[in-house]
């Protein structure tokens, strides 16, 4: 029998502005995010991929309580995330951390590094001196820096490093979620490498469990077990790597993956990639990937398809799958 989800995300849906002035005339609104849902088992890694603007950072901050669902629910084991954040418990900080795409603005540059570790273990846990001494020195040890680290300041340590320290100040809350939003794409590809073997090993020996957001589909597949790809607000498609990456069900996956850089990508593939997105302020009353696809009929620009079942652990959202 399946264990519970770890994370469970129904029906969550985020708009920006709206409204009226004050001579009542309509504020312009956005919608970022649009009827999300997928659940996350203990110890699962899904890989979140898309275009730029199309939701997925808007999706991270909620998740962590950064930003609040405009409707929906997002539960984290078992308790609601928009509930915890209003009553300002510092519950939601233990169950769950993020980890920022760049590392060196995401580090306070005043504070040492022991005092950025000893913020989540005091605030969060409330140790003594001595235990956060331990713990330090247990987290520095587990993201590979050496511990005369401690005493310099961020802007004295490479992006590599940093996101190291980024990472080892999520692990200080004790949480069992990483949202990772673009951890390395900041990063040199060699770098890339090294903190992906990381958070690998760390995943293994702290039995996390991570959502790992990226545009870099070849990141994705190395570090991912499951993929949700994410246009326009929407989830399209959810399965395995394997499935998505060999079969993908959805038109814009497949030109996601058509579209990855190469050199033998012909100047068809590109046109199509260069497509412009739907206008977020007057989005399409269909599928909001209609414009772009070849397969798109009357059905597709007056409805738009629900996530719907395809086998035992593919879902998409589309009239015509692949």
């Amino acid at each position: 029998m399946n264990e519970a989800p770890i994370l469970q995300v129904d029906k969550v849906h985020k708009t920006f502005g709206g409204g009226h002035t004050l001579l009542r005339k309509p504020k312009p609104q956005v919608h970022a995010v649009q009827n999300v849902e997928f659940a996350v088992q203990p110890g699962e890694t899904l890989g979140i991929v898309g275009e730029s603007g199309c939701g997925k950072s808007t999706l991270a901050r909620m998740l962590v309580g950064l930003s609040l669902p405009t409707s929906g629910s997002i539960t984290v084991e078992g308790r609601d995330m928009a509930a915890l954040k209003r009553k300002g418990t510092r519950a939601a900080g233990r169950m769950i951390q993020y980890v920022f795409q760049d590392p060196l603005s995401s580090l306070n540059p005043r504070k040492t590094i022991r005092e950025i570790l000893e913020a989540p273990l005091i605030h969060l846990h409330g140790l003594d001196k001595p235990a956060r001494t331990k713990r330090i020195a247990e987290l520095m040890d587990a993201v590979n820096l050496r511990p005369e680290f401690l005493e310099r300041y961020p802007h004295e340590f490479s992006g590599g490093q940093a996101q190291r320290i980024g990472i080892a100040r999520a692990l200080a809350a004790d949480a069992r979620i990483l949202v990772l939003d673009e951890p390395v794409s900041a990063l040199d590809v060699s770098v890339q490498a090294q903190v992906l073997n990381l958070l690998r090993e760390l995943r293994r020996e702290f039995d996390l469990t991570y959502l790992f957001i990226s545009h870099d589909l070849a990141v994705v597949e190395a570090i991912s077990e499951r993929i949700a790809v994410m246009y326009f607000g929407h989830i399209i498609e959810i399965s395995n790597a394997e499935q998505v990456f060999a079969q993908p069900h959805h038109p814009y996956t497949r030109l996601l993956l058509d579209s990855a850089p190469s050199i033998a990508k012909s100047r068809a593939i590109r046109s199509q990639t260069a497509a412009e997105l739907p206008d977020p302020l007057n989005p399409p009353p269909g599928c909001p990937f209609a414009p772009r696809c070849p397969h798109a009929d009357s059905q597709c620009q007056a409805q738009i398809p629900p996530l719907t079942r395809h086998g035992d652990t593919h879902s998409v959202a589309c009239f015509h799958p692949l």
